[in-house]
């Protein structure tokens, strides 16, 4: 009886410390560090997956009485009850196997087979082949082409395929290659700017005939304008020729390939972006094509509706969104808890600021869209438009949906966190350092910025990470004020003024959204929607990581100050 009390007692002691609940806030602690890493490593496998080159089978599958080849690579397999399957295919129970086992193969071939993704059932695979010599032919439009390849016609000549060894074809994709580089650097470059020389010139002209142009001749200013557009035409018309003759030189190369039906199809290697043999590739040269899809990944831009390609455009509009949004933010909200804390007088009026700041962190985030859409882009956007781009009307310049307001937009909704991180920051800060610098001769001012934010700039820092790391993932709002499935170009490019806050962008959390959600072919991006969400949140992290280690250096170098 004397144990069991003791035994009571000790257990009543052991609740009352305190120490059961450290153990449960431990467990729940690493059960969400579990949950999250989780989470992590499936995106992180799903994602990088997609780039290695998948094995591809040659199967030859019964239909009925009659049986037919299938050529592609197995994205997927799930096994099924028996009841299941003859619910979906209408197939009688007793004709198949407990449980039923289906692979579901990508066939490619879009543009010559209606289905890019097929279910096979594995009792109906009469032979599973992995043939060295099929082809994987990554293009442009219509998807993976899958098959046999019969023979590549280099710069006119045609050779017919000997194996694996493909010289001719080798040779052709190296020469399609650098042709599509010099095409794509003279679209972008010569003839981009030409245009955008075009345009400012019409626009100019169109400034003088409403009369909102500098005063002066206008007899010797539209001369000059016609002058340069002579020029410009001119310039034009040659990079046109040669743009001409490289279009032409690509398109005397193509390949022939032979599907699985049998059929044979001729394929320009101008809608070919790679080719690769993954049955006939070692260790070693997967890797290789593993490292360059990724590269490609992340340096191209996006094709097919964005279920294919790159997402570099995405990559940059995120990543230049946030940092303006920073640059935005930090000085607002420094500024507003600065006044809060320093200059206003402590009061009613002050504490209902307070509360309302701290309510403006619970607003849903579309309400700041329906905000940013309504004040900045219609109502700043369009009389800055009136003002300053009346010869560009009707069509807006600012009076649309465009980088800039969707910046500002982040801006205010992070606002109040960097409000209130700066305020318990500055609230840190011992009276006595104010007042001795005051007491040594430093007026208000000098104190402010000299002593009080050099320390509780890890504070500032610390609000502006949780902003950034806020801003990264919001899309709701950005579907109003600028953001766009795929936008016609970088927001930063080689025309002044080099960098248009007016333009639309694309971020890779609508990215996400579009690929997920609004693509017709849901199969194909899904491998996309992982490997966008895994750089999403390697990038959150990167700039997480690059303040942190900011605001680390900071606490070091005033550490000690506060006391």
């Amino acid at each position: 009886m004397a144990t069991s009390d003791a035994f009571s007692a000790a257990q009543s002691g052991w609740w009352r410390s305190g120490d059961p609940w450290l153990w449960i806030n431990a467990t729940a602690v690493a059960a969400s560090l579990l949950a999250v890493g989780g989470v992590l490593l499936l995106i992180t496998w799903s994602g990088l997956a997609h780039f290695w080159p998948d094995r591809v089978y040659e199967l030859t599958v019964r239909v009925g009485a009659t049986t037919e080849t299938v050529i592609g690579a197995r994205a997927d397999s799930e096994s099924l009850s028996r009841k299941q399957y003859s619910e979906a295919t209408g197939v009688p129970e007793s004709q198949l196997p407990e449980p039923v086992e289906r692979w579901l193969i990508k066939q490619g071939n879009r543009r010559e087979a209606p289905r890019d993704f097929r279910w096979i059932a594995r009792h109906t695979i009469d032979d599973v082949d992995t043939p060295a010599n099929l082809w994987v032919l990554e293009r442009t439009e219509w998807g993976n082409a899958y098959g046999r390849l019969i023979s590549a016609t280099y710069d006119g000549a045609r050779e017919v395929a000997d194996g694996v060894r493909q010289s001719a074809f080798a040779q052709a994709q190296m020469r399609s290659a650098t042709l599509r580089r010099a095409i794509a650097a003279l679209e972008e470059g010569e003839l981009s700017e030409i245009n955008y020389e075009l345009e400012r010139l019409r626009l100019h002209e169109r400034r003088l005939l409403l009369g909102s142009g500098p005063s002066g001749d206008q007899s010797s200013t539209r001369n000059d304008i016609d002058r340069r557009r002579t020029a410009l035409r001119a310039r034009y018309d040659l990079a046109l020729v040669e743009l001409t003759a490289l279009r032409r030189a690509l398109d005397r190369d193509s390949i022939e390939l032979e599907l699985a039906s049998g059929a044979v199809v001729e394929i320009p290697l101008a809608t070919i972006v790679r080719a690769w043999q993954p049955n006939a590739m070692s260790s070693a040269q997967k890797l290789v094509h593993f490292l360059r899809s990724l590269g490609s990944f992340l340096s191209s831009g996006p094709r097919e509706a964005n279920t294919e390609g790159g997402v570099f455009p995405a990559i940059f509009g995120t990543v230049m969104m946030v940092l303006l949004m920073a640059l935005l933010v930090t000085p607002l909200g420094v500024l507003a808890a600065i006044y809060l804390s320093e200059y206003a007088r402590q009061g009613a009026m002050v504490q209902l600021i307070r509360v309302a700041v701290n309510n403006l962190a619970g607003v849903p985030s579309i309400v700041y869209g329906v905000f940013g859409l309504g004040f900045f882009v219609y109502f700043l956007g369009g009389n800055i438009d009136r003002l300053f781009f009346p010869e560009a009307l009707p069509a807006p310049t600012f009076g649309t949906p465009g980088i800039l307001w969707a910046s500002l937009t982040l801006a205010l909704l992070t606002v109040p966190v960097v409000i209130v991180s700066t305020e318990e920051g500055l609230a840190r800060i011992p009276r006595t350092l104010r007042e001795g610098s005051l007491a040594l001769g430093a007026t208000k001012a000098e104190t402010l910025f000299r002593i009080v934010l050099p320390i509780a700039a890890p504070s500032i820092l610390t609000g502006v990470i949780l902003a950034v790391a806020r801003a990264a993932g919001e899309v709701a709002p950005l579907m109003l004020v600028g953001v766009v499935k795929l936008a016609p170009a970088l927001p930063v490019d080689g025309n002044f003024p080099f960098v248009h806050l007016e333009r639309k962008f694309m971020h890779l959390g609508f990215h996400i959204y579009d690929v997920g959600f609004q693509s017709p072919n849901v199969e194909a991006a899904r491998p996309l929607v992982y490997a966008t969400a895994l750089l999403l949140v390697l990038i959150v992290l990167s700039l997480n990581l690059a303040a942190i280690w900011l605001r680390g250096r900071l606490e070091q170098r005033f550490r000690g100050m506060e006391h």
